[in-house]
């Protein structure tokens, strides 16, 4: 308290220039002039904190305002992004209906052809099923044919045991006769058609046409072809475009109906089948031979109800 009062009466007095003089006096003197330093520089302190805390403030405050400022910026981008997402959407939803539309469209008119192709393919089906009909009743009557030769075989056979006389002779003509049936019999081979797929018996030779003849279920008409001729076999035409004779093969071209059916590089003993006639019947083409000089030779097979030409007498 003393020392307050006396820095305050040195300040009310104006002093006038003084000679200090070294000693413990001095010492005194220079120590009360730090402490009014001190008690000087107090207010100042308490001064710069107060300017430095608005200063902390006013940047607290200018950086709120710029994240606030960007803070706005993103929300109108977000607005503006979520705005032009809506619009897409609508857009998409829009497809999307006219899409749905043509995929009904699509859908209706698949609907109507697989209609149609069901009803053909069920057609296509019954003719199938008639075909093989008719070929299981040629398989029956084939079958009613062998079991009529082996009774015939069975009736010889027992006529031959009843015959006291000459059995030695009677029984190499019954051998032979039964050789001949097997020989007759083993001739029918059969083979795959190259159109329905069933079974048919064809004759590889002359003698096996012969046989086939005589069981009367079909027509056969015999031809020779020269490459580049046409030529009228049965109620069709046929015409050799192409023999091999080292490969055994061969190209015919068929006119029936006015229709054209080529069977290319066909190989021999291979039935060629084909339907002809206002109300389609099956026809085959078996060809025996094929020469070096471009000839080949063969039949024709049809059905005995189809119509036969004119010029036959048939």
């Amino acid at each position: 308290m003393v020392q307050k009062a006396a820095i305050t009466k040195a300040r009310a007095v104006p002093r006038g220039p003084e000679v200090w003089v070294a000693g413990p006096a001095t010492r005194e003197k220079k120590g009360r002039k730090m402490s009014e330093e001190e008690v000087e520089d107090t207010p100042r302190t308490y001064s710069g904190a107060f300017l430095a805390a608005i200063a902390v403030a006013l940047l607290a405050a200018l950086g709120g305002l710029i994240w606030s400022y960007t803070l706005s910026g993103r929300l109108a981008t977000q607005q503006t992004e979520l705005a032009e997402a809506k619009a897409q959407n609508v857009k998409l939803e829009a497809e999307l209906r006219e899409t749905d539309a043509r995929l009904n469209v699509a859908t209706d008119e698949l609907k109507t052809s697989l209609g149609l192709t069901q009803k053909q393919l069920d057609s296509r089906a019954q003719e199938l099923q008639q075909r093989e009909a008719k070929v299981e009743a040629n398989a029956a009557r084939l079958a009613s044919a062998q079991q009529q030769t082996a009774q015939q075989v069975t009736a010889v056979s027992s006529a031959v045991s009843d015959v006291k006389t000459d059995e030695g002779g009677v029984k190499t003509d019954v051998a032979k006769t039964q050789s001949d049936l097997a020989n007759a019999i083993s001739q029918l081979t059969s083979m795959k058609g190259d159109l329905t797929g069933h079974a048919s018996l064809i004759a590889r030779n002359r003698d096996e046409l012969e046989v086939l003849k005589h069981k009367g279920d079909r027509n056969y008409y015999e031809f020779t072809l020269v490459r580049g001729q046409k030529k009228p076999v049965g109620t069709v035409s046929l015409e050799l475009k192409k023999a091999d004779a080292k490969r055994s093969k061969f190209t015919l071209v068929v006119y029936s109906d006015d229709k054209e059916y080529e069977k290319k590089d066909r190989n021999l003993n291979e039935p060629l089948q084909f339907y002809s006639g206002k109300e389609p019947q099956l026809f085959e083409i078996v060809v025996n031979s094929v020469s070096a000089k471009n000839t080949i030779t063969g039949y024709l097979s049809t059905p005995k109800s189809a119509p036969v030409p004119a010029a036959t007498g048939q």
